[in-house]
């Protein structure tokens, strides 16, 4: 099992150019694991965690509902906005700058083969780091994702998840609110969940600006540790 993985800080790239490099990469992995089994090779399936920015675009799960985006085609245009129906799990959310987006494409079986754990994983992950700045965030029965206030009436959500899989090889991933302008948010019904609010990381630490450089470190850490795995390169520096 290999459990070294290849991290990749994309840095501000548009949605569908990242996309197709995750694509590229997922399919690259499943063509390993085929041929492993077709010819009875013992070949590596690598593993890849990509960190990225996009600017504004709103996404769509494959199951999600068309009507929870707020917004017409014009006025996406207007605010300088994309849409992308998309593969993954779960209904709509947004992406933009001031959001800490994490992809992780990893070949599950050289970690354990549990998708259910996998989501648990990507959501401590977030847990963990966000209580290194003093917040006590956690699950939501029933609604993926990291949350705070959960059970009352101030409910809002920090973190979306959405993940595809096949064969155990995984693509999409996680959105962390850092210094993200909320607004966008008011454009949808979040992750297709009605009365419950958005935040970000700044507004709760009441700051103008989070470091998103010293969030993506602080996620890594956990992320490695949880996977029990180590990072392809010698330094990762962000």
């Amino acid at each position: 099992m290999n459990k070294t993985i290849d991290i990749q800080d994309l840095g501000h790239k548009d949605y569908k150019e990242t996309w197709e490099y995750q694509e590229e990469l997922f399919q690259s992995i499943l063509a390993t694991k085929i041929k492993n089994r077709r010819e009875e090779a013992a070949l590596e399936t690598p593993n890849y965690l990509l960190f990225v920015e996009h600017p504004h675009v709103y996404t769509l799960g494959k199951s999600g509902d068309f009507s929870n985006l707020l917004l017409s085609e014009e006025q996406l245009t207007q605010k300088g906005a994309t849409f992308y129906k998309i593969n993954r799990g779960g209904d709509i959310t947004y992406h933009g700058p001031g959001q800490v987006v994490g992809y992780p494409i990893l070949d599950l079986e050289n970690f354990f083969t549990d998708i259910h754990k996998y989501m648990r994983f990507l959501e401590e992950m977030v847990i963990l780091t966000l209580a290194e700045y003093g917040l006590k965030t956690e699950r939501s029965p029933g609604e993926t994702g990291v949350w705070l206030d959960v059970g009352t009436p101030f409910a809002r959500k920090i973190c979306a998840l959405g993940v595809r899989a096949s064969r155990w090889v995984t693509m999409h991933g996680f959105a962390l609110n850092v210094n993200a302008d909320l607004g966008y948010f008011d454009n949808i019904i979040p992750c297709g969940i009605r009365g419950k609010a958005v935040t970000t990381l700044n507004v709760e630490l009441g700051v103008d600006k989070v470091d998103e450089a010293e969030i993506k470190a602080k996620l890594l850490k956990h992320f490695l540790k949880l996977f029990e795995a180590v990072p392809h390169q010698e330094k990762v520096t962000f």
